[in-house]
């Protein structure tokens, strides 16, 4: 199948206007889709109708724009204009030419005014994508504050949750030299108190030296004493 190359083309002074190239010849192209001007306006009111589906932040473009080309060739075959459908991938294309012009008209009319754009397209298009985050919150709000989900939400309360601010070293505070002197005073105590437990514990194992000795040479000379008495009887 071959692909119908679409070129937006823009003057400097005046708004943005779509112009389709076809690179085949009309013979060939009778079996292209050919994006009239209703079938156009039907992809815009769709896509724009289902912009809150593909704003999600978890959502699988593909199956949306499939759900987007099936309705445009039910409007199509309704009002029997084309018998040839309309690709997902030929709206996903069309509809990012569309945007692409959109955005130039939207910065020539914050310079020149909205008056100074006469695309067909911007109007329709500005009231959905024109509208910032904090207006499409406002709005939703708006239309749920007289039903009965709205009053639920607004009868609750919702204790905030706010993050853990981070554990911060408190600084160490200098220390004034008196206080130096105590400690280091009482360092060099520590040391002396280790220093005289260490020197009597070795004491305590040189006594006990000492003391096995003694037991070990007084044993000794009682043997031979009785060693001697037993050898030379009386």
């Amino acid at each position: 199948m071959e692909v119908i190359e679409t070129i937006v083309i823009q003057s400097a002074e005046v708004e943005g206007k779509e112009t389709v190239v076809s690179s085949v010849d009309a013979e060939k192209s009778k079996g292209e889709f050919i994006w009239t001007l209703q079938a156009t306006w039907h992809l815009v009111n769709i896509r724009l109708e289902m912009d809150q589906a593909f704003d999600q932040p978890v959502c699988k473009k593909k199956k949306l724009w499939e759900m987007v080309s099936e309705k445009v060739n039910v409007k199509l075959q309704e009002s029997e204009a084309t018998d040839v459908l309309v690709k997902a991938y030929e709206c996903d294309l069309k509809w990012r030419n569309m945007l692409a012009t959109y955005r130039k008209n939207a910065e020539r009319a914050k310079r020149l005014g909205v008056a100074s754009v006469h695309w067909e397209f911007f109007k329709t298009m500005h009231e959905v994508l024109g509208k910032s985050r904090e207006d499409i919150e406002a709005q939703r709000r708006a239309k749920l504050s007289g039903t009965k989900v709205g009053k639920a939400i607004a009868s609750k309360r919702f204790t905030p949750i706010l993050p853990t601010p981070p554990a911060t070293a408190t600084p160490c505070q200098a220390r004034p030299p008196q206080d130096i002197l105590q400690l280091y005073m009482e360092l060099q105590e520590r040391k002396m108190n280790m220093w005289a437990q260490q020197k009597a514990l070795e004491e305590r194992k040189i006594e006990a030296i000492n003391n096995l000795a003694q037991a070990i040479s007084n044993l000794a000379q009682k043997n031979s004493t009785q060693m001697a008495k037993d050898g030379h009887p009386s």
